[in-house]
């Protein structure tokens, strides 16, 4: 049932029909999303888990943008002084803070009236 109703539960009763008949699978990335093509070349991903756009890795953004054609390969990195790829961090415990809010000494610039 969610499937027919809800958007948000990996893909909707639509993009699952979409993805029967016309999706060819492409491949996967260390995350689990799967990938998708149809013959008039529109690309789509299915998301793993909650659907967050950041999951895509870099190298899977450029081909689902038409950017490059080659299909990607699950190598972690190519060179050594790249960082694994993260989805956005924020409104969780793992996003940036300063250092200036992390010890909670922040000090005004200035003194508010009394």
């Amino acid at each position: 049932m969610k499937i027919i109703f809800t958007w948000w539960n990996k893909q909707t009763f639509g993009t699952f029909l979409k993805t029967l008949f016309f999706g060819k699978y492409v491949g996967s990335d260390e995350y689990g999303n799967k990938y998708y093509k149809n013959k008039k070349d529109e690309r789509w991903v299915i998301y793993s888990n909650n659907i967050e756009a950041t999951k895509i890795t870099s190298k899977w953004y450029l081909w689902m943008h038409h950017t490059i054609d080659k299909i990607p390969t699950n190598e972690n990195n190519e060179h050594a002084w790249q960082k694994k790829h993260l989805e956005n961090q924020t409104g969780t415990n793992n996003s940036f803070k300063p250092v200036k809010i992390r010890k909670n000494n922040i000090k005004k610039k200035y003194e508010t009236w009394k």
